[in-house]
């Protein structure tokens, strides 16, 4: 039986208020695919996007490694939360920075950019650093240019706490030297930038107090074009947003304090971790699916991070904890686990997240790393690294590939890029340079 269409046009500007006051984003529908849902009616294929998922502070060696090589691998602890996307996930260990040895400011530009930090001076007894070239996800932005309403979207769950060695620590995305894109912290301005009720004066926040109210003739409109299956997926969409919508709801008067944490303030002096890990995600993953941007970034938490890790049992900064606490780390350990379980909410919501005959997982390359192997020694080797996503088909998933020879990391951001759509043969600079890629978790 034929359907109707709906044109690329549509999948980008997706459904205006009158006007064109309020946009509302809209998943990929049937009625956008080619019959075998594998590409938009008009012959683009679905699009790939590429990300970033960071947390600072490494891992447990012996707790991160796991058992066994290409799919026959088990997870140890602190891979065990990640079982559930086990089949979109790749893990990579035995690659080495290459690029410099410097505690945190090495490994976290090395695996960011494949290039040696750019020192901007000294302070106590470390040094003030800068990225040198353009991030990963800014790699991947550039190449997406012009896609999608956003160059890329950036944001971070836990705070910043705090340090004066440059934006190597306090930053995840970078242009190039000192020019950041920093990390929106608040989900209730993350929503609004991306569902269009950005700052404003309170009469007109009222206004435009729900999107959906603002779109609802459009949306009536829409869902009677629509054969059943579409009709569902849209209605699963509009009450993702209706939900988001309630979580972040408060008085109008926060709403035009763009730095203010909104509905996520300290509860008794601790960070709301995992219910901002929750709203962040949620938002991510919706900006993915209506094709707000291609390249993402999430900072779960900085380089050499001081995040107070309180549902763990932790009172300190987990930076100072990584210098005080002996092998076997028992505190580290569980921060780790705990910070695997954020990850794992993200990557299910874009597991559970339909999109053509697959989910929106399948069409993402993401990169999930950290700034150094083990925060006790400050190590470059066995650097842990994660990809996540099929890529659309360019990643295999669910395989433990180990390097023997203590290969450089670059190779897995190449991979990563590449995972994406990115036509590369090369990627790095320096002592990060290289020609090939991870091949045994490439299609």
């Amino acid at each position: 039986m034929s359907r109707s269409k709906l044109s690329r046009r549509t999948v980008l500007r997706g459904v205006l208020a009158g006007g064109g006051v309020v946009a509302l984003g809209l998943p990929l529908l049937d009625a956008m695919l080619n019959d075998s849902g594998t590409a938009l009616a008009d012959g683009p294929e679905i699009p790939t996007r590429f990300g970033v998922w960071f947390w600072g502070n490494g891992v447990r060696r012996e707790h991160w490694i796991p058992s066994g090589e290409g799919s026959g691998w088990t997870a140890g602890e602190e891979l065990a939360p990640l079982d559930g996307v086990r089949d979109w996930l790749s893990v990579v260990s035995g690659l080495e920075i290459k690029t410099a040895t410097h505690p945190h400011h090495s490994g976290m530009a090395g695996i960011m950019t494949g290039a040696p930090y750019l020192k901007l001076g000294d302070v106590r007894d470390t040094i003030v650093s800068t990225f040198a070239q353009p991030s990963v996800d800014q790699v991947a932005a550039a190449y997406f240019e012009g896609k999608t309403p956003y160059h890329s979207l950036e944001v971070a769950i836990s705070r910043f706490r705090g340090t004066d060695e440059g934006t190597t620590f306090q930053y995840l995305s970078h242009n190039g030297p000192s020019n950041v894109n920093p990390s929106e912290e608040d989900p209730q301005v993350f929503f609004k930038r991306l569902f269009g009720a950005g700052p404003a004066e309170p009469q007109v926040l009222a206004a435009r107090a729900s999107v959906l109210d603002a779109v609802h003739d459009q949306v009536k409109t829409l869902q009677g074009t629509l054969g059943a299956r579409d009709r569902k997926r849209l209605d699963q969409h509009l009450e993702s947003i209706k939900t988001l919508e309630d979580r972040l709801k408060g008085p109008v008067a926060k709403c035009i304090t763009p730095l203010d944490p909104g509905q996520f303030p300290d509860v008794d002096g601790k960070e709301q971790i995992e219910e901002k890990n929750r709203a962040m995600s949620d938002l991510m993953a919706l900006a993915l699916a209506c094709n707000l941007t291609r390249s993402f970034s999430i900072m779960f938490s900085t380089a050499g991070s001081g995040v107070i890790m309180w549902p763990i049992g932790a009172v300190n900064g987990l930076h100072q904890i990584n210098h005080d606490e002996a092998p076997p780390a028992p505190t580290v350990h569980a921060a780790t686990v705990f910070t695997m379980k954020q990850l794992a909410y993200f990557l299910e919501k874009l597991r559970d997240t339909p999109e053509g005959a697959g989910n929106l997982l399948d069409s993402c390359s993401i990169l999930c790393t950290t700034e150094l192997s083990e925060g006790w020694t400050h190590s470059n080797d066995e650097f842990p690294i994660l990809i996540a996503g099929k890529g659309g088909g360019r990643l295999k998933g669910g395989i433990h590939y180990r390097s023997q020879s203590k290969e450089n990391t670059s190779k897995a951001l190449l991979t990563a890029l590449r995972g994406a759509g990115l036509p590369l043969t090369e990627f790095g600079y320096e002592g990060g340079y290289v020609t090939d890629g991870v091949s045994a978790i490439e299609v």
